[in-house]
């Protein structure tokens, strides 16, 4: 592909046009000399030379300028061979030549044809195949695919993050995922999604599910909880933390009473370097210090009583309040049951109302039903994919308190006739009055596929077989189908049929109401 294939970078009418679109040999006289290129709204300089007009202004914007076609030719005279803004003319007979031209549009897989002047008036600039730079990423894409590209694809395309508003290049968009304050993550701990990853700390510190030390771990703990059973944890192991405090007590005790050579202990800092000379007098001060710190130890020790009571009680109270929460749970899921289960009652009986309401808007009572359907080119498509290959008409009656039937619709055919034809079958339904009506049905059935010019319809009849149990008193809510496999032909139905108009057809079911 040559770089003439794609649209230039300026405006389309600032320079001349491709020369491929030339379906004749390019000539000199038909070519820009600044260019390069087909000449547009050409302009000649007195020294003969034609310019595209756009081009020339350009050149001679910023003064008076040597034509270089003169001097490439070796025929520059002073006179005439200077370019200016001001004595350059229109050329219409070559601009009237060029226009004529016969031209084709140079964009791969385009078919367009016609003459230079309609490629500059109609096609240039607009059409589909044309290769346009992106300018994101700089690459070629067709003006069809342009849209999409700078869309979907181009990996250069500007995105604007849908947590924090900022702009970033697609190809970053995981660098900045992973710093975006606002992007939400999932604490793997309890199992919370779309924590801003700004407030993810704090939810840390106070996420019941994440585990932490127990706080006597300084005492020789090695409990790990979770956060919200760590008060669970420290009322169900007063005992083990009273007996670790009290062997550090014990500890502390033993070297208070026998200070000798001793080294540093972890938990309360105490130290005393081997090489170090003991005096009476420092061994007093030892004796001392270790009571005062005795004493403050068990002072920790009373506070930490009171506060494993209260933790009790409140730990109590917990548990009572969450009995109560329980059981108010309970019974708000045992009323949306019941909500539920009436629901449901209710969207059966609208479910039975609107099929009432169906059967009465569409139901007649003299033996003579119309059925339209619409969307036929749908519904054929999804009987072909065998989705929905048979449908049922509203049911119809031959009197108010006579038999109740419905017709049954096969777009793609049944029996010999799949693929086809279409097959109609005529339906006797169980209805409220059957005890009060004739058995078997034996009424002459017609069935019509109406033309909608009224000229011809397809018309097919017959008279029941009293011994089928198609025609027997219903004992479900219908009998089997009975009817015309080979109703209609499909081909009748192609092209611009007269029997389907508007995406539409119509069939008309006519009962023989003699002898009832």
């Amino acid at each position: 592909m040559t770089m003439a294939s794609l649209a230039p970078a300026l405006d389309i009418a600032a320079a001349g046009m491709p020369q491929q679109i030339l379906s004749v040999p390019m000539q000199n006289k038909y070519q820009c000399q600044q260019c390069s290129g087909v000449l547009r709204k050409p302009v000649q300089a007195p020294c003969g030379h034609r310019f595209c007009a756009q081009c020339h202004k350009l050149l001679t914007s910023s003064g008076p300028k040597p034509c270089e076609a003169c001097q490439a030719e070796e025929i520059f005279e002073a006179e005439i061979s200077i370019l200016k803004i001001s004595n350059a003319f229109p050329d219409n007979a070559a601009r009237r030549e060029i226009e004529g031209l016969p031209a084709s549009c140079p964009s791969e897989g385009c078919n367009w044809k016609g003459i230079v002047k309609d490629y500059e008036v109609q096609h240039e600039g607009k059409c589909k195949y044309e290769r346009i730079l992106c300018k994101a990423c700089h690459q070629p894409v067709m003006r069809s695919d342009l849209e999409r590209h700078s869309d979907r694809v181009c990996e250069e395309r500007t995105l604007n993050c849908k947590y924090c508003k900022a702009s970033f290049s697609f190809r970053d968009i995981k660098a900045h995922d992973e710093v975006c304050q606002k992007f939400p993550i999932q604490c793997k701990d309890c199992g919370k999604k779309k924590i801003p990853r700004e407030k993810f700390p704090e939810h840390s510190r106070s996420c019941g599910k994440s585990k932490v030390s127990c706080p006597f771990s300084v005492l020789g703990c090695r409990t790990v909880v979770e956060n919200e059973k760590q008060a669970e944890h420290e009322h169900s192991s007063i005992s083990e933390h009273l007996r670790l405090l009290l062997d550090r007590l014990c500890q502390i005790q033993q070297l208070a009473e026998d200070p000798g050579e001793w080294q540093m202990d972890s938990g309360l800092g105490l130290y005393l370097a081997p090489e170090e000379k003991e005096t009476p007098v420092s061994r007093v001060g030892q004796t001392t210090n270790l009571k005062q710190k005795t004493t403050a130890l068990e002072n920790i020790v009373c506070v930490l009583n009171r506060e494993v009571e209260r933790s009790s009680f409140t730990l109590e109270a917990f548990s009572r309040q969450h009995r109560l929460d329980q059981e108010k749970i309970e019974n708000l899921a045992n009323k949306i049951r019941q909500m539920e289960h009436t629901l449901t009652l209710r969207n059966i009986q609208l479910t039975e109302t609107e099929q009432k309401v169906q059967e009465l808007e569409f139901c007649t009572y003299d033996g003579v039903f119309v059925w339209k359907i619409t969307d036929f080119a749908r519904r054929r498509q999804e009987a072909l994919a065998g989705r929905s290959p048979a449908m049922f008409s509203p049911a119809f009656f031959s009197s108010k308190y006579g038999y109740k039937m419905c017709l049954r619709l096969y777009l793609n055919g049944d029996g010999t006739g799949r693929g086809t034809h279409l097959s109609l079958f005529f339906v006797v339904m169980m209805g409220k009055y059957d005890a009060l009506l004739k058995w078997p049905f034996s009424q002459k059935v017609t069935l019509m596929l109406l033309d909608q010019n009224n000229r011809e319809h397809i018309i097919d009849a017959f008279r029941p077989d009293v011994n089928s149990s198609s025609f027997q008193r219903p004992t479900n809510d219908m009998n089997i189908a009975s009817g015309c496999p080979l109703f209609c032909p499909l081909a009748k139905l192609a092209g611009k049929s007269s029997y389907l108009r508007d995406d539409t057809i119509f069939i008309k079911a006519i009962v023989d109401l003699t002898g009832l």
